[in-house]
């Protein structure tokens, strides 16, 4: 049975039918002992400029960091993955897991003293689907399963009708369309916190600038300056922050790799990525201080599937596998990045609980078939080195994303004699091009949104949101919808990942690790949590 294996994967009695989970919630965890620093400022480098900080509105990784801070959802996730409860200090479920009653804590507050009411859920779920807030998540609450919340994204219902309401301001009572034990796990998403109405009403888009925010996080927003700093402190009305540790959270934005370590070297920062190739000598320098741990994502290249594809070479799918097959992973992971990533063949990644990975028949060959492979597809499709392909890429500035672009179009080019031009643009401008169809080959990269499958399949879903290829396939939709009621979506999920591999609407590069150097003076990092959703709230520093 599915529910079984999913509740054996996940370790949880909360996702037993009518029980309820109401352990204490994880907080800075420090021991006896313990000689604290004097300064407990968390210094964080990011890559890209922070977005958008509404909680219906965040989808990148580095915002919802500070999304995290400032609100916060239903439950948590815990330092090892699992959930920890939040706003609701526990819940009960029915017998088949279509009905989630939450209890409130009493002491939840908004950052300005107002209580958190369950009705302040109900708003900022319904506002999430509702076509008038054009959140590019708003089918993420149909995803996890709330009733009517697909057909509101479609028009054809009001946000009024989705399967959510205040029983009372302490009780919160959600109904799903269909049987999930792994509900919980979606409820640590940003997309699910609760949002204040009075202060959304009154400031309209502005409702998120520093001299207007409220939030119920651990943090409230001081400064957001963009493309330098974003600054959060102390919430003094968070409902735990005697156990809060942490006075002050920054987000400081370093567009270059190099640049970040050797801040963090000058100490400037607590904790930076480590560029790429450099894992080897930075772990054998600094052991304590560089790290290498499996990160719940897959690094993509995007192919626009749409007819606004402007690239007629690109529209054949035998040029799209020859691409897919000479592109050689092993040299990317290896030689390029060097720091425990591993190539990536399908889509979904590999420590996805319960999930059972499809066999792609090119993840079986030598690199030499597949290349032999490629030259003979092209070669059909009427391309090769005497009557070239030239590809447009675009990825978001990066260090890492360029080397990896221009060793793929060096084999591309050496294989298929294809040339490739690239393009570097900032995050939000690649997000938005992707989003609007309009380029020939993106960079892409997907982190799942909780642990189960649907959160990386649902992506090639035709009415997905986050699609950004515009792939449209009728049996992979039939399959989704299948997948939902069945009792084991496993079947479902990998028919659905073969026939995205027979199309090659995505080219998958690698599964990601994350990579990073943190000061050794930084407690309570969550490492055992494969999403890597950190929580400044939960850490501290120690005197050196």
């Amino acid at each position: 049975m599915k529910n079984q294996n999913l509740i054996a994967a996940f370790g949880l009695a909360a996702l037993l039918a009518s029980s309820a989970l109401s352990t204490g919630a994880l907080a800075a965890q420090v021991p006896e002992g313990t000689t604290l620093a004097a300064e407990q400022v968390f210094k964080y480098r990011v890559l890209d400029n922070i977005n958008a900080l509404d909680p219906q509105i965040v989808e990148d990784v580095e915002t919802s960091s500070v999304v995290r801070s400032l609100f916060e959802g239903l439950y948590n996730s815990g330092a090892d993955g699992n959930p920890v409860p939040g706003v609701a200090e526990s819940h009960t479920v029915n017998e088949d897991n279509t009905v989630y009653t939450f209890k409130i804590r009493d002491t939840a507050k908004w950052s300005n003293g107002d209580p958190v009411t369950a009705g302040d859920f109900v708003y900022a779920w319904q506002r999430a689907v509702d076509p008038a807030t054009a959140s590019n998540y708003a089918y993420f609450v149909g995803l996890v399963g709330v009733v009517n919340a697909d057909d509101i994204v479609a028009g054809t219902k009001t946000p009024d009708q989705l399967g959510v309401k205040a029983i009372d301001d302490k009780t919160l009572e959600v109904t799903l369309s269909f049987s999930s034990p792994w509900f919980v796990r979606s409820l640590s998403h940003a997309t699910l916190f609760p949002a204040p109405k009075a202060v959304v009403e009154q400031f309209g888009i502005e409702w998120t600038k520093p001299e207007n925010i409220v939030g119920n996080g651990a943090y409230v927003l001081t400064e957001n300056t963009p493309g330098e700093r974003v600054v959060a402190k102390r919430n003094p009305n968070y409902w735990d922050n005697e156990h809060t540790v942490i006075e002050e959270v920054q987000w400081l934005t370093i567009n270059d790799e190099n640049q970040g370590l050797t801040r963090w070297r000058a100490g400037e920062v607590d904790q930076t990525d480590v560029p790429a190739g450099q894992y080897p000598a930075l772990k054998a320098e600094l052991p304590d201080n560089t790290y290498s741990v499996p990160q719940f994502c897959t690094y993509y290249f995007s192919v626009n599937m749409t007819d606004k594809q402007p690239n007629e070479g690109l529209k054949d799918v035998k040029v799209r596998e020859a691409l897919n097959l000479a592109i050689d992973r092993d040299v990317i992971v290896n030689g390029v990045l060097q720091g425990g990533q591993t190539p990536a063949f399908s889509f979904a990644h590999p420590l996805t609980a319960g999930y059972t990975m499809p066999e792609i028949p090119a993840s079986t060959m030598t690199q030499a078939d597949r290349d032999a492979k490629a030259v003979e597809l092209m070669t059909e499709a009427g391309y090769g080195k005497d009557k070239p392909l030239t590809i447009n890429y675009i990825y978001n500035t990066s260090e890492a994303h360029k080397k990896i672009a221009t060793v793929v179009s060096q084999m591309w080019k050496e294989k298929l004699g294809v040339n490739m031009s690239l393009a570097d643009m900032e995050f939000q401008t690649l997000l938005d091009t992707r989003h609007s169809k309009t380029y020939e080959l993106a960079r892409n990269a997907w982190c799942g949104d909780y642990n189960e499958a649907s959160t990386f399949i649902s992506l090639h879903d035709s009415k997905s949101e986050q699609n950004d290829q515009g792939y449209a396939n009728a049996d992979v939709d039939k399959w989704l919808a299948e997948a939902k009621l069945a009792s084991d979506p496993n079947p479902l999920y990998a028919q659905v990942e073969q026939q995205v591999a027979t199309d090659v609407a995505i080219m998958p590069i690698y599964f990601y690790a994350k990579v990073f150097m943190q000061s050794s003076n930084v407690k309570g990092w969550p490492f055992d949590d494969v999403e890597q959703n950190w929580y400044a709230k939960d850490m501290y520093k120690v005197a050196e």
